[in-house]
């Protein structure tokens, strides 16, 4: 019961997590264009924060092996609204960099810290359900996210930061009342050392699952770069469109990790499971390329978005299953390889649509099949 509880209070509180950070998608080019910003220039504002993830997850991830999971927590969400909060207020293309910066650094703990937390108080039967609800509240949270943010940035472009931070404090005070910590004093700094901690989680087996998560993460951000262009080109769709199918496959991809990954895990076990994501996953990036309609785009997108639904949890529940290190370590080096892939792939499927616009797709289709093997081989080495 009361790892139930923790559990809806970790929806959440990644929901309003993922709310926040939504708010700002539609507005922040627009802002950093009106204070001076290139396209170049967005550009490195926006990889800013995904290099500061990939640069320190890992380090908020062994802390919280070693201090516990709510202190993180605490500090990636105060990191978020500070960073909201200077955003609003920036006058100076410098002064976004540093809130990017900032936010990113301290935001970074939020997700190895709560996937660890849900690794502490789930048995292994049931990790890939608690997996899943933290996954949905996550694709909830980016669904109703930029539709907030579009709405109140009507009045003033610095409105949705001022509700960003606000909605980060209020995340922030629902931690610190309600939720309890995870991580006993007694299993505290089992792996406390740099060098052993990050060792374990990228040791053996478990090494292989740290690829595939980043071959996943490369295709799903190439994707997301171009296909807003893509479905121009092919099927003359808008951007109200275009918010409409992303929505469909957030809210299919929120219902699947909600309530199927937890099924299937328990049933079958994460290795089907991630299986059956990036096969769906190939099919939908082959479906892709017939896009003609909105109808089409829509039923396609969502076909992928299923099947990457499935895999992101799966994974996060095996490796802390099978990693050696602490249950912070190895999600906070899962998070690095994620945001490796993220920081990869929007500039590499950009220079594929440029020289053909399905290109960025057909690698997507490699990069499953890659996937794939990554964990057929998975398995062989983990008998």
């Amino acid at each position: 019961m009361e790892s139930k509880k923790s559990l809806s209070i970790l929806f959440a509180v990644m929901f309003l997590v993922m709310v926040g950070f939504g708010i700002i998608i539609p507005v922040l080019p627009f802002y950093a264009e009106n204070i001076g910003a290139s396209p170049v220039q967005l550009g490195l504002l926006m990889a800013s924060y995904s290099v500061m993830q990939l640069l320190f997850a890992p380090m908020w991830g062994r802390l919280s092996d070693r201090i516990g999971r709510k202190l993180v927590i605490l500090i990636g969400i105060f990191g978020l609204a500070i960073s909201f909060f200077l955003m609003a207020v920036s006058s100076a293309l410098w002064m976004l960099f540093a809130a990017r910066i900032i936010g990113g650094f301290l935001s970074s703990a939020n997700m190895p810290a709560v996937m660890a937390y849900v690794a502490d108080i789930t048995t292994q039967e049931d990790r890939g359900k608690g997996m899943g609800i933290i996954g949905a509240s996550i694709g909830l949270g980016f669904i109703f996210g930029p539709a907030i943010g579009g709405i109140f940035s009507e009045s003033s472009l610095s409105v949705p930061f001022y509700l960003a931070g606000a909605s980060s404090l209020l995340t922030f005070l629902i931690v610190l009342f309600f939720l309890k910590e995870s991580l006993p004093i007694e299993k505290r700094g089992q792996h406390s050392t740099k060098k052993t901690s990050l060792m374990q989680a990228f040791s053996g087996p478990s090494s292989i699952l740290f690829s595939l998560q980043l071959f996943v993460s490369l295709s799903l951000a190439g994707l997301e770069a171009t296909f807003a262009y893509y479905a121009a080109q092919k099927a003359k769709i808008g951007i109200v469109e275009l918010g409409y199918i992303f929505m469909i496959m957030g809210l299919a991809g929120a219902f699947v990790q909600g309530g199927l990954v937890g099924r299937l895990t328990k049933k079958y076990g994460e290795g089907l499971t991630i299986q059956l994501g990036i096969l769906v996953s190939a099919i939908g990036f082959g479906l892709i390329l017939f896009v003609n309609s909105f109808a089409t785009a829509a039923i396609f997108l969502t076909i992928f978005g299923i099947g990457n639904g499935f895999i992101r949890p799966s994974v996060s529940a095996l490796i802390t299953k099978v990693s050696t290190a602490g249950h912070g370590s190895a999600t906070g080096l899962l998070s690095s390889f994620d945001s490796l892939g993220r920081i990869i792939g929007p500039p590499l499927g950009g220079w594929l649509f440029s020289l053909a616009i399905g290109l960025p797709y057909i690698l997507g289709i490699f990069l499953s099949i890659g996937a794939f093997c990554l964990y057929r081989f998975y398995v062989v080495q983990a008998k």
